[in-house]
């Protein structure tokens, strides 16, 4: 077949390109290509919506910049998702790489409140090491963990903190992790302990281990890496970082599928035909 030929003699640099147009075109301008909300996402949605408004809920971000792709559409969703309920939020961070992008993260979607304030409404207590320590001594007190928030303020001076006490304080724990210690963690050291209910948001690679968790209802809801995010982002009515990167995802995909296909056809011609 003459167009079997022609591929056959194809540069591979013009593959290349179109690879690099169809990851690129859905980043820029999002197709919103058809995704269902899985029930284990529904589950995350729907705890956050049953915290009674105006709540205070903490939130720990347990991540550094490896973790952007996946992590920060979740952080984003969530804590737009918080303080569109008028919930107050305490974040805190378990590693030490995380601190600076979870606040200017959380920064930039405060920005979208105008009427949040810093310390009253929302508190980035930044990073503490101890990994599970800290965990069971936040269990103790809050602010005994914590003395000074992200930006070296008396934590205990803070509005936001001055009904926080320990996890009982808590309707809720959101736990945006992509390691350890993350969710594992906080499931053995505070909510099998303390009972604080919990949802959590985790790297696609590590979403398996965690399915056990979300079936002994040891946690409400659970998102797995981007896909999970992108489902999060269609159940909230957004289309953010996490749809545009499931859209070039999913049209890498199929591009790649198509290229097989295209080869194992070349490959079945005869000897003779592509010599």
């Amino acid at each position: 077949m003459p167009g079997l030929e022609v591929l056959e003699k194809l540069d591979r640099r013009w593959l290349f390109l179109i690879m690099g147009l169809l990851v690129l075109e859905p980043l820029m301008f999002p197709l919103a290509l058809p995704l269902t909300v899985t029930r284990p996402v529904q589950g995350f949605v729907d705890a956050i919506d049953k915290v009674p408004d105006g709540s205070t809920v903490l939130m720990s971000c347990d991540y550094d910049p490896s973790g952007i792709p996946e992590m920060v559409p979740m952080t984003r969703t969530a804590f737009r998702h918080l303080l569109g309920k008028n919930c107050k939020v305490v974040i805190t961070v378990l590693w030490p790489g995380g601190p600076g992008l979870v606040d200017s993260v959380l920064s930039e979607v405060a920005r979208e409140f105008p009427d949040k304030k810093y310390g009253v409404d929302w508190v980035n207590l930044g990073y503490k090491s101890g990994n599970e320590a800290v965990m069971v001594v936040m269990g103790q007190g809050i602010a005994n963990a914590f003395p000074r928030d992200y930006r070296g303020l008396d934590s205990r001076s803070l509005p936001v903190m001055r009904e926080v006490r320990d996890y009982a304080s808590f309707p809720l724990l959101v736990n945006i992790s992509s390691g350890y210690p993350g969710t594992k963690e906080w499931v053995q050291q505070v909510q099998a302990r303390f009972h604080l209910p919990m949802v959590a948001g985790v790297t696609a690679v590590s979403a398996p281990e965690y399915y056990p968790y979300l079936q002994s209802g040891q946690i409400r809801g659970l998102l797995g890496g981007m896909a999970g995010a992108a489902e999060y982002e269609k159940a909230r009515g957004e289309k953010g970082s996490a749809t545009r990167g499931m859209d070039a995802q999913s049209l890498g995909h199929l591009f790649v599928a198509f290229c097989i296909l295209l080869g194992n056809l070349i490959r079945r011609r005869p000897a003779e035909a592509r010599s």
